[in-house]
């Protein structure tokens, strides 16, 4: 999969040459508009996924509950700096929300080695073979992508980047 990312990128860069060059700020706006066209809609939880250990996990079941569904891969240094946030955020509000981390190409094998590493107190969702889902939650054009989703399954956030404790914090406390 890593190498289908390479894959992706060099084709990007490609048809960037044929445009005007984009700065950085402009990728952002457009990433930002997006991703807002996704809040207020009803998120698709009619998946069930298998989690790093083989237990399968019905999105459904989580109605009720906030839901912060972190789109991620291991090889990915932007993830790796949230996931110490996602750890905090689920000891903290525990009672109302549930962290869920959907690995995009990882081997159930390679996902418990890095679970246990960084110490991830979350599901470990195995979403290699369930690109639907993340079409479902798309478009996504890298990671980490997150979706906040309030108790009654309607998206409140989508943010494609990295997010700080701060301002997954302040979504949450909205929805709380």
């Amino acid at each position: 999969m890593g190498s289908v990312a390479l894959a992706l990128g060099l084709l990007w860069a490609a048809s960037d040459m044929s445009e005007p060059h984009k700065d950085l700020a402009a990728v952002i706006a457009d990433d930002e508009a997006e991703d807002a066209k996704a809040i207020g809609k009803m998120a698709p939880l009619n998946y069930t996924v298998k989690d790093m250990n083989g237990a399968e996990l019905k999105f459904s079941s989580l109605k009720g509950k906030i839901i912060l569904l972190n789109f991620w891969a291991t090889w990915c240094e932007p993830c790796k700096e949230e996931i110490p946030d996602l750890i905090t955020l689920q000891e903290q509000y525990k009672d109302d929300l549930v962290v869920l981390g959907f690995s995009i190409d990882d081997s159930p094998e390679q996902l418990r080695k890095y679970a246990a590493e960084y110490k991830m107190n979350y599901p470990v969702l195995v979403g290699a073979g369930h690109e639907n889902i993340q079409e479902a939650y798309g478009p996504m054009w890298g990671v980490p992508v997150t979706v906040i989703i309030d108790r009654e399954g309607r998206i409140a956030k989508k943010q494609t980047g990295i997010r700080s404790l701060t301002q997954f914090e302040r979504e949450i406390k909205k929805l709380l």
